[in-house]
């Protein structure tokens, strides 16, 4: 019988081999992992909508729990303790495990609890497991790689402008008006319906117009230009090649980027 991976390993190699290594097992618990962070990000949505009843407290002292979890395995398998520290990563999800722990015992905190979007950035390693699993992600990995940061943005963007306008701004009811101001901004579409006030209401959107068209239009770009896929040519350090490429085509040094073949 063959013997599983985490078979006469130590628990500091099985959580090593969860979260850094490329077995099915460990691809599963990655992608468990997001199916997490969705989760955690959806839960703000839904106090956004039905305020802080006692089971959505339960829930989130829970989500606390395991995310602290998650912080504690990854200060096991981290290289060092400065390293771990050093992490701005690790520093948010402990500010997340404080948002969801406070409305237990002193309100709501809003605004921290807008940063438990922050749990989404963590999970685009995913990516890197799709491109390895499927053909299609890699010949698009550009366009959702920029397609995703895009995402990340508008949530994170939506999720401060809703913490910080609902309580001063009656057209910030809820996050579907913190969204959907955030949509028609980034997209210069203004149909001046919403309209942020305050000192962070004009610095909430110099945020919006200054970052996410960029990040929009980037998007675009990819969308519309042919697929290539990232591979670091040793000669040149190119980082992007046509998916069938051979050779590198500033240094005509040659590559090996991994493929599957064409299908007969």
């Amino acid at each position: 019988m063959a013997k599983s991976v985490f078979q006469e390993k130590s628990a500091q190699e099985v959580v090593a081999e969860l979260y850094t290594g490329r077995s099915k097992a460990a691809v599963r618990f990655r992608f468990g992992l997001l199916a997490f962070d969705i989760l955690v990000i959806a839960s703000f949505i839904a106090t956004t909508i039905v305020g802080l009843p006692p089971w959505l407290v339960l829930v989130d002292l829970v989500f606390a729990a395991a995310i602290a979890a998650d912080l504690a395995a990854r200060y096991v398998i981290a290289p060092s303790w400065r390293k771990y520290f050093l992490d701005l990563f690790n520093w948010a999800d402990s500010i997340v495990v404080l948002s969801l722990v406070a409305p237990a015992f002193f309100g709501t905190f809003a605004f921290l609890r807008a940063l438990r979007a922050l749990r989404i950035i963590r999970s685009v390693h995913v990516l890197r497991e799709l491109r390895r699993s499927s053909r299609f992600f890699r010949r698009q990995e550009e366009v959702i790689d920029r397609a995703l940061n895009l995402l990340v943005f508008i949530f994170i963007v939506s999720a401060f402008v809703y913490a910080l306008q609902s309580s001063v701004n009656p057209e910030i009811a809820s996050y579907t008006d913190a969204l959907y101001f955030t949509v028609s901004a980034l997209t210069t579409t203004g149909f001046g319906d919403i309209v942020l006030v305050g000192e962070s209401g004009c610095w909430l959107s110099i945020i919006i117009l200054a970052v996410g068209v960029g990040l929009f239009l980037r998007l675009v770009q990819a969308l519309f230009r042919p697929p290539k896929v990232h591979y670091k040519c040793h000669g040149c350090g190119l980082t992007l090649h046509e998916p069938d490429a051979v050779h590198c085509k500033h240094c005509g040094r040659e590559i090996q980027i991994e493929t599957e073949g064409e299908s007969i």
